[in-house]
């Protein structure tokens, strides 16, 4: 469905607005009633994943977003491959380490593989 490539954190803001314009777009309704909040859950997660991808893990951050009718598959693969995903341990709010513990909330799945070259973490989500 689309992909993007991000180096920095800068790059995120406008990585969020054409993700949720690409939703928007694909879903066929207006922008207003388009997914409701599986559009917003769905942004949410992959902004989440991706930050992590380019904080914690090794340029570029590969995100690509497929879709299956209402069903969206989202990847998020860095090119760390000394470490894995982990969840964030007890921390005072506003310290940051969510992400994960975000995503598996919102999505129905969540997992991660590595390859020979980059490490995938992946998340199904729908109404």
């Amino acid at each position: 469905m689309r992909r993007w490539v991000l180096d920095t954190v800068a790059e995120l803001a406008a990585f969020r607005w054409q993700l949720r314009e690409e939703i928007n777009a694909r879903s066929g309704l207006p922008a207003v009633e388009a997914l409701g909040t599986v559009a917003h859950d769905l942004v949410l997660v992959a902004s989440e994943l991706a930050t992590n991808g380019i904080r914690h893990g090794r340029p570029p951050t590969i995100v690509e977003l497929r879709q299956d009718g209402d069903e969206f598959l989202l990847t998020v693969a860095d090119h760390d491959l000394g470490t894995e995903p982990r969840l964030a341990g007890e921390r005072p709010p506003g310290e940051g380490g969510f992400g994960l513990q975000i995503a598996r909330r919102l999505a129905r799945d969540v997992g991660w593989y590595r390859t020979d070259s980059v490490k995938v973490i992946w998340a199904a989500l729908g109404p």
